[in-house]
């Protein structure tokens, strides 16, 4: 990754602000936090905290993945934010194209991850030390060659909806770790995080936000 890191040179997409809260759409490509190394000090954190000195990170998308990211304007609103996303209280939806006819219309993938050591970022799945990780799906399209996905992450795990993905046969198009063949040549990793629903840190309303998916 260190060596092919050419972020896209966008302007920042505010969703929304308030006094608590920065809703943000992620472009694909763009790490969500620096990573080791001034070669990729670039990142969505550095581009918000630019503009908005004071943010805070609350949650991470992978590099590939494009759309919603909340950041938070205040510590309490962080821990407030932190906490929901650690006792699965918000409510995040994703949308993926994959390769192949998915059959049913509906389903759930609730199978453990780990990392894979040697391998690392990739994550296996591992019925015996795997952390447990819990998946809902929905077709919205599909023909022979493409299944539209909308996901529903109900745990959080890394590389989870990929892992998943690929576990049932359909990995994601253009994931450049899980794919393989013609459905690694894609522009881009086909995953986008369409909305996010969390309670405000000041008065605990329900908020959805949403980023319309690109591809």
């Amino acid at each position: 990754m260190s060596d092919d890191y050419s972020p896209p040179d966008v302007p920042l997409d505010i969703v929304h602000e308030d006094h608590e809260v920065l809703i943000v759409g992620k472009p694909a490509g763009l790490l969500s936090v620096p990573g080791k190394g001034p070669h990729l000090a670039d990142c969505l954190l550095a581009r918000v905290q630019a503009a908005f000195p004071h943010a805070l990170l609350v949650h991470r998308l992978d590099r590939d993945t494009s759309g919603v990211m909340v950041f938070a304007l205040s510590p309490h609103a962080q821990r407030h934010l932190g906490l929901q996303f650690e006792k699965r209280q918000t409510k995040k939806t994703y949308v993926a194209r994959v390769e192949g006819r998915v059959g049913e219309r509906t389903g759930t993938i609730d199978l453990p991850l780990i990392v894979d050591w040697p391998n690392r970022p990739k994550q296996i799945v591992d019925h015996d030390n795997g952390r447990p990780a819990l998946t809902e799906w929905r077709v919205l399209r599909a023909n022979d060659a493409e299944t539209r996905l909308r996901l529903f992450p109900k745990t959080g795990r890394s590389h989870q909806l990929r892992v998943h993905c690929q576990a049932i046969g359909h990995p994601i198009l253009g994931d450049p770790f899980y794919a393989t063949g013609p459905a690694r040549d894609h522009p881009r990793l086909m995953l986008h995080s369409e909305s996010l629903r969390f309670r405000h840190p000041d008065g605990g309303q329900g908020m959805t936000f949403s980023v319309k998916t690109p591809f």
